[in-house]
């Protein structure tokens, strides 16, 4: 049965810094990232498919949420689907289960720490964010943008903060261009609704105005993603855009900003919705 060791992870991931750290730090980590509740959900429901395991993730959370627009995507389609990252892991565990719900199955690019959360490692395709890439990891990304299945990625890379008094994403990557192009995928915009707490927009910028690099806000991410609980959410899926038609729009760094201007534009949708349901 898998389980979550935080202690563990760090060892792994930066086991320098892990020798270091006291035991009431370790606590304090467990604490905050929840992994008492983390290990509940995977000691419930571990043996479950990926899909079944997302919806009983949000059963758990009391989460609830809907696709609008992806009934008119041809499920024989290669698609590449770029969205805004507002919750960092919620918002790809929504998307993966209505991808996979149109489509059979789906894949995501996320960080690769999210590996550790075992029944949904078929679903994931992960990206080291702090250090190189291993080759397994770089084959796997490789061969889902060859293959047939859908790929999901949220081009700003970490979840969005509050930036002039409006939660948004940070800037796009590129690179989900270059990939769409040499892959043949249309690209398919999605908008996802919701926001984090004031809490933590406030920890990120706080650690912003102390030139503190490392994005210690990530750290109540999980406790985030529990405290969402009661609220329903909307994914709102634009039309494809063949990567023939950015070119028009100019450099790599202007066909990235038209994608996510339409990707934004999808919000205006929800004003339009007369129930959050």
């Amino acid at each position: 049965m898998p389980q979550i060791d935080i202690a563990s992870v760090l060892r792994q991931k930066a086991p320098g810094l892990a020798r270091r750290i006291p035991q009431f730090a370790i606590d304090w980590l467990r604490r905050t990232v929840r992994e008492r509740e983390i290990n509940h959900i995977l000691a419930s429901y571990w043996d479950l498919p990926p899909q079944e395991f997302i919806r009983a993730c949000f059963r758990e959370w009391q989460v609830t949420y809907s696709a609008i627009g992806l009934d008119k995507l041809d499920p024989a389609g290669r698609y590449l689907f770029v969205a805004n990252h507002p919750f960092g892991g919620m918002d790809g565990m929504m998307l993966a289960d209505k991808l996979t719900e149109r489509f059979g199955d789906a894949r995501v690019v996320v960080n690769d720490l999210l590996m550790h959360v075992e029944p949904l490692r078929p679903l994931w395709i992960p990206v080291n964010k702090h250090g190189s890439q291993n080759s397994d990891y770089a084959r796997r990304f490789d061969e889902a943008f060859v293959g047939d299945l859908p790929v999901l990625t949220f081009p700003a890379g970490l979840c969005s903060r509050r930036i002039g008094g409006r939660v948004t994403d940070l800037d796009w990557k590129p690179n989900f261009i270059k990939k769409a192009v040499a892959s043949q995928r249309d690209i398919v915009p999605i908008f996802v609704e919701g926001h984090l707490s004031n809490f933590f927009y406030r920890i990120a910028q706080a650690r912003k105005a102390l030139g503190i690099k490392t994005n210690i806000e990530m750290l109540w991410l999980p406790d985030e993603m529990f405290s969402q609980s009661g609220r329903h959410f909307r994914l709102v899926v634009g039309d494809p855009i063949p990567v023939g038609e950015l070119q028009r729009f100019g450099s790599l760094r202007e066909q990235t900003e038209e994608v996510r201007r339409k990707t934004y534009f999808l919000e205006k949708t929800l004003a339009a919705l007369p129930d959050k349901r």
